[in-house]
């Protein structure tokens, strides 16, 4: 395996390795580049950078030869991107279920492990699929294979947009949104509405990740209430106090944060084809004007 890293992040991985705490504790080393160019060919090419950093971070590795490629970041543009670049028939869908911190001394904080999911898009699956799901697994990562990986990828998007945008909005931990009523109450409308988008695209929304999108745009408002509550105490009740939306790290930060990508993306695809998205709108706009203080 070769990472492309930069900066003061590529000289800490080289000089130390990858350290990860949390849900696993170890320190590997990895052979680390920062010239793009050095690497010519790889049978599998994984986009990690932020949303933001995705058209400079491809074109930089426009150049490979891959025989697939795909990324693991937030939101459903990543998929448009890699197809541009590298064409459709390379991209894979993927789906993380996990998460993680960068501490201020460098290691990752892992703090939540379901699993990666990945699949050929729009649907099936195949040799190479089931390949890379082999070796993440000899890894020790839990990889699913999905027929459906489009409806992984956009029930997580549904539910991660909505939490970003009253993370950002609230700062506050995920338990204390999840188990406060007003603020359940706003994620459930947020749901909905992106769950409209995701119809009008014909795309079938299935329960993956903290918010299952299906259940919770289905049950009445109330009954959709309750269960983001319970998910609270649930959260609670395991000691996940502490887990924060990636968003809203990067904000107490000081670091721009990937609301055009995720949040904006929605609301331009929702004009494009006709779907009201109120809620969500004046969430992208309140998160857009912070944001703009921080680039």
């Amino acid at each position: 395996m070769t990472l492309i890293a930069r900066g003061q992040r590529a000289a800490l991985l080289q000089k130390h390795g990858i350290t990860v705490t949390g849900l696993a504790d170890f320190t590997v080393p990895v052979n680390v580049i920062t010239r793009p160019d050095e690497v010519k060919e790889t049978d599998v090419l994984l986009v990690a950078v932020k949303a933001y950093d995705t058209e400079s971070a491809l074109s930089s590795v426009r150049h490979l030869e891959v025989n697939g490629v795909l990324s693991i970041q937030n939101g459903v543009l990543k998929d448009e991107q890699l197809a541009q670049c590298f064409g459709g028939e390379k991209t894979i869908g993927a789906a993380a279920m996990l998460a993680g911190e960068i501490m201020p001394a460098g290691h990752i904080r892992f703090t939540r492990s379901e699993a990666l999911y990945i699949g050929e898009l729009p649907a099936g699956t195949s040799e190479r699929v089931q390949s890379i799901a082999t070796v993440l697994e000899r890894a020790g990562i839990r990889a699913v294979v999905s027929p459906h990986i489009q409806t992984v990828e956009w029930s997580k998007y549904v539910g991660f947009a909505s939490l970003m945008a009253v993370a950002a909005l609230t700062r506050l931990e995920t338990c204390k949104i999840l188990k406060a009523p007003e603020l359940a109450h706003v994620l459930v409308i947020l749901l909905r509405e992106m769950a409209l988008l995701a119809e009008k695209l014909g795309v079938p929304l299935e329960d993956y990740g903290v918010l299952g999108a299906k259940t919770l745009t289905s049950v009445s408002v109330e009954e959709a209430k309750s269960i983001i509550r319970q998910r609270g105490e649930q959260m609670e009740a395991v000691g996940a106090t502490g887990h924060k939306v990636s968003t809203l790290q990067d904000l107490e930060r000081g670091r721009r944060t990937e609301v055009e990508e995720i949040i904006g993306y929605a609301v331009r695809k929702g004009t494009t084809l006709g779907v009201r998205m109120p809620t969500v709108e004046t969430c992208y706009r309140l998160l857009t004007g912070i944001d703009g203080y921080l680039r």
